[in-house]
């Protein structure tokens, strides 16, 4: 886990003021590619990756591209936008602009893979039932939660039931509950008009609150058990992942996840590349903290 406290928050965060089409070519074009030898030195001596990632653009969204009337009561943290250009819609019936907000944006995985993931903030009371209609949407098979509801103040409502709920058109039913040593699996069901789809939740408390896990091991653990859950998944759409604001934890579980990926493919992982296409999908993704190790590094009051 790489310690980016000497960075800042991110509330608030002020736009910079980098003309957008720079922005866009240095994440487009930029990479530093490391073979597993190169790696394991960069570890031992952090500078040089946290001067890398010092330099990356934020990609910064302003609410001036976001004119949807209602939005700002669907957002949970006013400075944290979904990029318009990879912002999920949601395609409820009706014509009004803000019945399709949602703050969220489709993610690119690996090798290019369009969509592979919805990345998105905690639901809100009022966004639990946009929540549900983009699970439905999209077809997902797996939402990954990496947060607790209350960290010092809340971060994410409950947004299932204990055992049944409705949630606008939708009923969730808890078909079952494995409690892990470091996460815990529900199988739910959704049902809407007499369709019943099937999705597992995989909840991950154990990232602790504004600081980086003691090891990196149960977030890998959390990586295998996504690949066994998504061989096994009937349906193939993107995995929804969300701690609180949908930047912080969510990236470094998504660049997790891709860096393994590139690492099993081919010997050697992009950080950097990693990093830039993710900031290119939501704006300011801060993955590059999941790639090396400091044990008690303050956090993002928002993640």
């Amino acid at each position: 886990m790489l310690d980016m406290s000497s960075l800042g928050s991110v509330e608030p965060i002020q736009p910079v003021c980098t003309p957008r089409d720079i922005t866009l070519k240095f994440l487009r074009t930029s990479s530093h590619v490391l073979r597993i030898e190169e790696l394991q030195q960069q570890a031992q001596s952090l500078t040089q990756l946290q001067e890398e990632f010092s330099k990356i653009p934020p990609n910064f969204v302003s609410p001036e591209e976001l004119e949807i009337p209602g939005r700002a009561s669907k957002d949970r943290y006013k400075t944290i936008l979904p990029n318009p250009e990879s912002r999920v819609c949601l395609r409820r019936a009706g014509n009004q602009e803000e019945d399709s907000y949602i703050n969220a944006n489709y993610i690119t995985g690996y090798v290019g893979q369009p969509r592979e993931y919805i990345a998105t903030q905690g639901p809100m009371l009022n966004t639990m039932t946009d929540f549900w209609e983009m699970v439905w949407q999209e077809e997902t098979p797996l939402i990954i939660m990496i947060t607790k509801l209350q960290e010092r103040k809340e971060k994410c409502v409950h947004y299932w039931p204990e055992k049944e709920g409705t949630y606008g058109p939708f009923t969730i039913h808890v078909q079952g509950v494995s409690d892990c040593v470091e996460y815990v699996i529900r199988d739910l069901s959704i049902q809407l008009e007499g369709e019943c789809r099937q999705v597992k939740h995989i909840l991950f408390p154990s990232w602790p609150d504004q600081q980086t896990p003691e090891s990196a091991k149960p977030l890998l653990h959390l990586v295998s058990k996504v690949e066994e859950t998504l061989q096994a998944a009937a349906r193939p759409g993107p995995i929804i992942v969300h701690c609180s604001a949908g930047i912080g934890r969510t990236g470094c579980f998504i660049a997790t996840r891709i860096g393994c990926q590139q690492l099993k493919d081919k010997g050697e992982v992009d950080i950097l590349g990693i990093v830039c296409r993710l900031r290119i999908d939501r704006w300011r993704l801060r993955c590059v903290q999941g790639w090396a190790c400091s044990k008690h590094t303050p956090r993002c009051s928002s993640c």
